[in-house]
């Protein structure tokens, strides 16, 4: 009983998310790209700036927050993302470089995230890469620590802070 009042959450929770996301513009049919950028594709390119960020899931929900350094400016944000798949409970603390961003409005949106395989993703070193619709890529590598069960493609929206 105790295992599928605990799905049940999780589902739950990962379809409240869902329809926030949704209704902020973050979903399967937002206009973020559906190809992951790799090495092969920012090879040419000099980093615009860095990123380190926070995210905590539980469910098919996370939160958390982050630093872009910009031009020799910092700029706090926020992030709301979902996990594409049964959910989540992890923490993930990953930092690295931003290719591709000229102006700084460009930055905040919804960005595409391929996290990997299909399947169970447990504790470990993450490598992520992230595009937005304004061709923004971030490629960030760093620790997470839980469970996750995704079906390989994840969302998150992020705001700047004020």
């Amino acid at each position: 009983m105790t295992t599928r009042r605990t799905f049940f959450l999780a589902a739950s929770a990962a379809a409240v998310a869902a329809a926030m996301l949704a209704a902020t513009g973050c979903s399967t049919s937002s206009p973020v790209p559906m190809t992951v950028p790799t090495a092969q594709s920012i090879a040419r390119l000099a980093p615009s700036g860095t990123v380190s960020l926070t995210e905590t899931f539980v469910g098919g929900v996370g939160a958390g927050q982050g630093v872009l350094t910009f031009r020799g400016q910092t700029y706090p944000f926020k992030l709301l993302g979902t996990v594409i798949g049964p959910g989540s409970v992890s923490r993930l603390e990953v930092a690295g470089d931003v290719y591709k961003l000229n102006n700084l409005s460009d930055f905040p949106g919804p960005y595409a995230q391929g996290t990997g395989p299909v399947g169970v993703e447990t504790s470990g070193n993450s490598e992520l890469w992230l595009q937005n619709k304004a061709g923004v890529i971030m490629h960030l590598k760093g620790k997470d620590a839980g469970v996750t069960l995704s079906l390989g493609r994840d969302e998150i929206i992020i705001e700047m802070s004020q």
